[in-house]
């Protein structure tokens, strides 16, 4: 059964569910989020949620074995919610061969989800993410993101809050202000920027074209965006993508992650002095049949190491965009 195990080593929680040991993997011939069975998915959408059929958090968790845990075995019931965010109904359809409208479609669902979920008090942290590629470990090809609602701050969440903070405390001004001001002054990581939205492969990524997006204003979360700014991340989302697969001619896999201010926690309450809704990704590719493998030192020990020049990185992502 489901449930959540803590690691006193990173004062965090591993969740543990063997149910998603029976996940599908890649049919030639098949795909649930298809429309035409009715089982998953209705017969027309544009996009569409569903509750994950392999989740390893749940709203009506389980209860956990007490008999097995101690001061050292700490278990809590693995609470939260996992969905699967469909952007398309068109099984080959790229986020960028989407309209613009489409895509603000997917953008409005990411944030109806946010707002619904931020009401359970049992949830702190909303993740909407995407995995593309079978390279990052994708079991079904059909356009699609995912979203887990927490009931924890993951710890590579709550690293970021708290050094924005610690950055804060030092310097008096937010972080990801100060990063947008100095990418812009450099200029040569720049890829991308629109009235609301700045793109630039920061000075410090571990992955040769792991490129953020960040918000101008420096808001916190998708509830906070007026339609513009919608509007802005849905173009600026199509043009990246876009760039990524010109990069190699070839679909270029990645993980994008969208951080955004926690919730129901009053720990991070001012958030918005130091902290800043932004989109990550992690692109494993450092050439076009090559992966840049996090292993050894950077999973052992945590300590990252970029094979490529970012500023090189910058220019090439930069001229396939226009």
């Amino acid at each position: 059964m489901p449930e959540l195990r803590y690691n006193p080593l990173l004062d965090t929680w591993t969740m543990v569910a063997t149910n998603r040991q029976h996940r599908p993997h890649l049919s030639a011939d098949y795909c649930a989020f298809c429309p035409g069975d009715g089982k998953l998915v209705p017969a027309k959408y544009d996009v569409f949620v569903y509750p994950n059929d392999f989740p390893v958090l749940s709203q009506n968790p389980e209860g956990i074995d007490k008999k097995k845990t101690n001061k050292t075995f700490v278990a809590a019931e693995a609470y939260g919610k996992c969905e699967v965010i469909l952007y398309s109904s068109v099984h080959t359809k790229k986020i960028y061969e989407l309209s613009d409208a489409h895509v603000l479609k997917i953008v409005e669902l990411w944030t109806q989800r946010y707002q619904e979920l931020s009401e359970d008090p049992k949830i702190k942290y909303i993740f909407e993410f995407e995995n593309r590629g079978e390279e990052v470990g994708v079991t079904m090809l059909h356009p699609h993101g995912q979203l887990y609602a927490y009931s924890w701050i993951p710890e590579k969440v709550r690293s970021e809050l708290n050094n924005c903070k610690k950055y804060f405390k030092k310097n008096g001004s937010n972080l990801f202000k100060d990063l947008n001001a100095a990418e812009k002054k450099y200029k040569k990581r720049i890829v991308l920027e629109n009235k609301s939205f700045i793109a630039y492969i920061p000075y410090f990524t571990d992955y040769p074209f792991g490129l953020f997006i960040v918000n101008k204003k420096l808001k916190q979360n998708f509830t906070e965006f007026t339609l513009a700014e919608k509007k802005d991340l849905a173009e600026m989302l199509k043009k990246v993508v876009k760039g990524f697969d010109k990069v190699y001619d070839r679909p270029f896999p990645y993980i994008m992650s969208i951080h955004q201010s926690p919730v129901n926690t009053p720990a991070y309450k001012d958030c918005a002095d130091y902290f800043a809704f932004h989109i990550e990704f992690y692109p494993p590719l450092r050439a076009k049949d090559k992966i840049k493998w996090y292993a050894g030192s950077e999973m052992g020990a945590g300590a990252a190491a970029n094979p490529l020049d970012v500023d090189e990185c910058a220019a090439i992502i930069r001229e396939k965009i226009k």
